[in-house]
C-alpha cells in the first residue's frame, strides 16, 4: 500500500515545486506588481487548502460516526443547521475573507498616479505573431524586445493590430488583454536590473507558442544611455 501512495505523492510534490522558479514563474516575483500577484496566489492557495481539509475532516467524521436514533424533529433541526451553516454562513465568511485580501492586492496592480512623479509610457502592439514596441517622443521601434529602467514604474499601453493577444511578463506583473481598436494600460516595474521573458497569454493562432518577448531591465543611468545611443544610431 505504501509504495503505491508514495509514488503519486512524490510526482505531485515535484510538479508543484517545479513551478516555484524559472524565467516565467509567478512565484518568483521581481517587481511590486508581481509580488502582489504572488501573495494573492498564496493567499487563495492557503484558503483552498483550509477548505479542502475542512471538507475532508467532515467527510471522515460522517463516515466514522456511530449511527444513532433521532426523532424526526431532531433530524430536521440538524439538517437545517447544516444548510444554514454550510450553505450560508461558510460561503459568506469565505467570500468576505477572500475579498478583504484580494481587493488590496488588486489595488496595488492598478496604474494609479504616483505623487510627484511622471510615469513613463511605452506602447506595445501585438501582431500575429510578434511584438511591436514603441517609445513615445522618440523614433525607437523594437521588435520582440522591451527595455525598462529598474526601480521605476512604467505604464505599458497595449493594443492589437489583428486578433486578441495578452501581454504577460510573469515575474514583473500580471497579464492584460490586447484588443484591436482599444488601448489597455498595465503598470510594470522591476526591482533590479536583469533579463526576463514575456509571452502572449491568449491563444492567437498557430504561432502563439512562439510569440515571445525578451525584456531587458537596466539601471536608470544605463537606460538613459541606451535611449540616447539607440535613438541616434
Amino acid at each position: 500500500m505504501m509504495p503505491s501512495l508514495t509514488l503519486p505523492s512524490l510526482i505531485i510534490t515535484l510538479s508543484l515545486l517545479s513551478g516555484c522558479s524559472g524565467p516565467q514563474s509567478i512565484l518568483n516575483p521581481a517587481g511590486p506588481s508581481a509580488l502582489a500577484v504572488s501573495r494573492l496566489w498564496w493567499g487563495m492557495f492557503g484558503f483552498s487548502v483550509a477548505v479542502l481539509l475542512a471538507v475532508m475532516a467532515l467527510w471522515i467524521y460522517a463516515m466514522r460516526r456511530n449511527p444513532r436514533s433521532l426523532t424526526e424533529a431532531q433530524a430536521d433541526r440538524i439538517n437545517r443547521n447544516w444548510i444554514i451553516g454550510g450553505g450560508l454562513v461558510l460561503p459568506i465568511i469565505g467570500i468576505v475573507a477572500l475579498l478583504s485580501f484580494g481587493i488590496p492586492m488588486g489595488y496595488r496592480m492598478l496604474p494609479l498616479p504616483v505623487a510627484g512623479q511622471s510615469v513613463p509610457r511605452i506602447d506595445v502592439i501585438g501582431h500575429q505573431w510578434w511584438w511591436e514596441v514603441r517609445y513615445p517622443d522618440t523614433d525607437i521601434v523594437l521588435i520582440n524586445e522591451l527595455h525598462l529602467p529598474a526601480g521605476t514604474p512604467v505604464d505599458i499601453h497595449v493594443t492589437s493590430s489583428d486578433v486578441i493577444h495578452s501581454f504577460w511578463v510573469p515575474r514583473l506583473a500580471g497579464k492584460i488583454d490586447m484588443i484591436p481598436d482599444r488601448t489597455n494600460v498595465l503598470r510594470i516595474e522591476a526591482d533590479a536590473p536583469g533579463q526576463f521573458l514575456g509571452k502572449c497569454a491568449e491563444f492567437c493562432g498557430v504561432g502563439h507558442a512562439h510569440m515571445m518577448l525578451e525584456v531587458q531591465v537596466h539601471t536608470p543611468e544605463d537606460f538613459e544611455s541606451w535611449l540616447e545611443e539607440y535613438e541616434y544610431e
